[in-house]
């Protein structure tokens, strides 16, 4: 089952989605505001280091992902 979209009436939480949930079944909503904490130039270096690994593997400079994570815990 995916998320449940319900909408706010008179502060109540409305909600119209089709289930074969049997009834008295309880559902947990979670609210999300579909965002993030990055500031803007957060978000600018990611969109960048993104951009640079998207070329580098246009490139085909590609590496197994069990090499990097190796490589990574022998620096810690």
């Amino acid at each position: 089952m995916g998320p449940l979209r319900a909408r706010v009436e008179k502060g109540r939480l409305v909600l119209d989605e089709p289930t074969t949930l049997p009834e008295g079944t309880v559902v947990d909503l979670v609210a999300d505001d579909e965002g993030d904490d990055l500031t803007n130039e957060e978000r600018r270096a990611l969109n960048e280091a993104l951009s640079t690994s998207w070329r580098s593997a246009e490139a085909g400079s590609l590496q197994p992902a069990s090499r990097i994570l190796d490589e990574l815990r022998r620096q810690r």
